[in-house]
């Protein structure tokens, strides 16, 4: 497929793209087995691959196992068992039995098995390991995700000979390769989500954005277009114009199409904010903590990985997707508070937060996603401090009214251990977003309180008339606090890339049997 690039200058290549790893000569391999709690304290049962390694060693590794009391998540590394492997890491998975626990909803045998993988990479990454063999801890696909991103480092701006070690990982002693490959994929997606909101905004401008998608989607067969301020203003996206007026750089749009579905079905579309600088405008937010706000185009970053995920195992379901690209800067020509703006759809907007920007950015690009006659709308962005506030990291507060797109997000968030919690989109919190004299609608709201409920009543105002979808990714999509695991501390999380994915997968496959921990 063809991409459209009228509008790109070459990106600056500040990024280096440089392998950390030394000769493969000097390389050191490791190997991660696991096991699960016994009956008893202190006793464990082996997984197979453990369970055959450790025969085939004499039973050592049971040996100095004797007297500890591991639980899930702990694990313990050996070193001079053999010549193949510099150091073997044994991590425990917690009780044996675990499956599906509806109440927590989240499926604790798969987890399980991704914390463990997690805590096995960390403990082998001390001991200066750059080639782990990862055993299939029963489910290979849940091991290939947890070790793709628990390995992950963001060190482009580094020198080269300061680089950590990012080890490489494969799969050992099992056969479920096609698991294996799978699990990589969607941890490799997750991953380009959490390097493009890494980058800092000096380098991750609008213009180096588009490039960065075109150069991963490109390649796999997924059609981008980049739209500049001609065409927008064409189009009469008048909102997103105006809110990006603070900033030198220029605005653009992103229309990129993934066809794995057949001609005739209506696509899913995906919107996605891509602020990629939120200093507040002439709000301006505080200077500590603004340096997180490159992430603000988490929406638009997880969309890239989506993307490329779906085209790498060729998902059969066709998605187009929607992103608007700027920054919200303050300067001479920022839009002010009080300032009153009209909407592709012709609703007009007061603007009395300017450091609401991306619900006034999204309605327009809401309104445009009509255009693609789509069966289902998702809407992603970093919107609003109360969703943090109310929820932490545990899980993406989502937004909808149909229970059977709900049944589906919250079924993908169990299984894939980046949950999300159902949020109330009612008429209440429409009425306080209308209820305005002299305005359609006003992006902050009347009243106190319930900010992350009005930002996604706003939105609902201006999506296509069929099922609608928002994903509030402020508690979830930005640094990680290091919970879980094998999302490192102090890095973004790429979250929720791997829910919606499986979602996708979900609607594309509805027949598929479910796996079986």
């Amino acid at each position: 497929m063809l991409c459209t690039n009228r509008v790109l200058q070459q990106y600056p290549r500040v990024v280096r793209k440089c392998s950390s790893l030394c000769d493969s000569k000097d390389i050191k391999r490791g190997l991660l087995l696991g096991m699960y709690e016994g009956c008893n304290q202190g006793e464990y049962v082996f997984t197979p691959a453990a369970a055959k390694f450790d025969q085939e060693n004499g039973g050592r590794i049971l040996e100095l196992l004797k007297g500890t009391d591991l639980k899930a998540g702990d694990c313990r590394v050996f070193h001079n068992l053999g010549t193949e492997f510099y150091a073997i890491a044994m991590t425990c998975c917690g009780p044996e039995s675990l499956g599906l626990n509806e109440i927590e909803m989240l499926n604790e045998c798969k987890e399980g098995i991704r914390v463990a993988v997690g805590s096995g990479v960390r403990a082998l990454e001390k001991s200066a390991i750059g080639h782990i063999m990862v055993e299939g801890f029963t489910n290979a696909e849940a091991a290939a995700e947890s070790a793709s991103l628990s390995v992950w480092r963001w060190q482009d701006m580094k020198d080269r000979s300061r680089n950590a070690i990012e080890a490489k990982v494969d799969l050992h002693d099992d056969p479920d390769t096609e698991g294996w490959v799978r699990g990589i994929q969607k941890g490799e997606g997750q991953n380009i989500a959490r390097r493009l909101s890494e980058v800092p905004a000096n380098i991750m401008t609008p213009v180096a954005f588009s490039q960065a998608a075109l150069d991963i989607l490109c390649p796999c067969g997924v059609h981008v277009d980049i739209r500049d301020r001609d065409w927008l203003e064409e189009k009469k996206f008048l909102a997103f114009l105006t809110m990006s007026k603070g900033s030198c750089e220029p605005p653009l749009f992103l229309e990129m199409s993934y066809c794995g579905g057949g001609e005739g079905d209506k696509p899913v579309v995906i919107t996605g904010k891509g602020v990629t600088f939120d200093s507040g405008g002439l709000c301006l937010r505080k200077c500590e903590g603004m340096n997180e706000f490159r992430a603000d185009m988490a929406g638009a970053a997880v969309i890239v990985g989506l993307l490329r995920t779906l085209a790498a195992l060729g998902i059969p379901i066709n998605v187009n997707a929607l992103v608007p690209l700027m920054e919200n800067m303050p300067g001479g020509a920022s839009i002010k508070p009080g300032d009153v703006l009209v909407g592709m759809n012709n609703k007009t907007i007061r603007v009395e937060q300017t450091d609401h920007e991306g619900r006034v950015i999204m309605a327009d690009t809401l309104s445009h996603a009509n255009a693609f006659n789509p069966c289902l709308t998702v809407n992603l962005a970093t919107m609003t401090e109360g969703i943090r506030t109310a929820l932490g990291s545990s899980a993406t507060g989502t937004f909808t009214e149909s229970d059977t797109v709900w049944r589906e997000l919250a079924k993908a968030g169990a299984d894939t251990g980046d949950r999300v919690w159902r949020m109330p989109l009612w008429n209440f919190f429409r009425n306080r977003v209308k209820g305005h004299t002299g305005v359609d609608v006003h992006n902050v709201g009347a009243g106190r309180g319930a900010t992350p409920c009005l930002g996604a009543a706003f939105l609902s105002e201006f999506a296509p008339p069929v099922d609608f979808v928002h994903m509030d990714l402020m508690g979830t999509g930005m640094e990680s606090g290091g919970t879980p695991i094998y999302l490192r501390k102090g890095l973004m999380t790429g979250r929720p890339t791997r829910t919606l994915f499986q979602f996708l997968n979900q609607m594309a496959c509805p027949l598929d049997k479910e796996s079986v921990c």
